[in-house]
């Protein structure tokens, strides 16, 4: 169990390059880049925390996922928005920035809240 959410924590750790590593990537590559990698990272944080709840590793603080969790439905809808806007033609650099922005953001909960 412990190698699963190893190997899961990875391809999680992974999305996360991809969101914020997208934003800046020129043009339509980029927005495709964030919004597979916000897809990826809330399917894999998902998992994670249906690993952790299955397995004896430990409680889990169910505020933190919470909060954790309107975050990454928040880069997700921003990455799929700004998406969106690119392929109207509009401009969807900003949502793709913030996009960025919160996914550090939900690092820096996930690293500090104990």
């Amino acid at each position: 169990m412990d190698t699963l959410r190893l190997a899961l924590y990875i391809l999680h750790m992974l999305a996360m390059l991809a969101i914020v590593a997208g934003a800046f990537v020129p043009a339509r590559t980029g927005h495709l880049v964030q919004v597979w990698g916000a897809r990826v990272q809330l399917l894999v944080g998902l998992a994670l925390v249906a690993v952790i709840e299955m397995g004896d590793l430990g409680e889990l603080n169910h505020l933190k996922v919470g909060v954790k969790l309107l975050l990454a439905l928040a880069v997700v809808a921003t990455a799929e928005i700004g998406n969106g806007r690119d392929r109207r033609g509009a401009d969807g650099r900003t949502l793709a920035l913030v996009c960025a922005f919160l996914t550090v953001v939900n690092a820096v909960v996930a690293f500090t809240w104990h």
